[in-house]
């Protein structure tokens, strides 16, 4: 007999998923909270109405029957901000900040974007597969740069504690982001690439963010910075768990 195979719109794992809405509805009550997204400055109505649209969006994409909409409002979101570095690029773009806050913010529209893909049947698994790698290969890609280029702002962030030094970490995990970013793009070693990325990033959250929130939760930058790096590590999740079940489909007998 042949095994049924399972369809498109019917993902194996979700996990990456969850994740991310967390993160995203964790976003909205820490925009909401303080009346401001990322410490950018925005007009009070577009950091009020965006914390409400992640608010809506990290709920509904918990859920089979609304994580449609909830991928599709979060992509908005995302996207917005996105746009709203590029004035920065354009004015100073010799300035890497700029650029490394929009292809943060860029991840988190691949992200969302993935999930709205695949719950769909727009486009085929393999070409899902290969679009999700390349967007959230670029932004490792700017990963890996912007770690380089503010290596010093990077090791002070590294836990005094962990051995060996704080600066060998701040290498250490460019190199790993530029690894990823290599593997994703070049389609080697892309799930296992992907798996450990999502790994880095959450040890991110919890040993160098957690703290830092822990330590001095009146800080809105620390808020902010935990909430993005566990959506970051949900968009890299959520590639895993998409390249996983694309594997998964192809040892299945047909």
């Amino acid at each position: 007999m042949t095994a049924a195979m399972p369809s498109s719109n019917t993902p194996g794992s979700n996990l990456g998923r969850h994740v991310f809405g967390v993160a995203a509805l964790a976003f909205g009550l820490i925009t909401l909270a303080w009346h401001d997204y990322n410490g950018w400055h925005q007009p009070r109505y577009l950091v009020h109405a965006a914390g409400a649209a992640l608010i809506f969006g990290g709920a509904a994409i918990q859920f089979r029957r609304t994580a449609k909409a909830g991928a599709l409002v979060l992509s908005v979101v995302y996207l917005i901000f996105a746009l709203l570095c590029v004035p920065g690029i354009v004015a100073k773009p010799q300035i890497y900040n700029s650029w490394g806050n929009f292809f943060e913010q860029f991840s988190l529209v691949a992200g969302a974007a993935i999930v709205y893909a695949r719950l769909s049947s727009a486009w085929s698994g393999e070409t899902l597969n290969r679009i999700g790698r390349i967007l959230l290969g670029m932004c490792v890609v700017s990963f890996t740069l912007e770690q380089a280029v503010y290596l010093h702002a990077t090791a002070s962030l590294v836990p005094k504690w962990l051995p060996p030094s704080q600066m060998f970490w701040a290498v250490a995990t460019a190199v790993l982001f530029a690894l990823a970013a290599v593997a994703l793009l070049a389609n080697r070693m892309a799930l296992l690439a992907a798996r450990l990325l999502t790994m880095m990033l959450l040890l991110f959250g919890l040993i160098v963010w957690v703290p830092l929130l822990l330590s001095d939760p009146r800080n809105h930058s620390n808020w902010s910075e935990t909430a993005e790096t566990f959506a970051i590590a949900g968009t890299a999740w959520i590639l895993a768990d998409l390249l996983g079940e694309s594997r998964l489909n192809d040892h299945r007998p047909r």
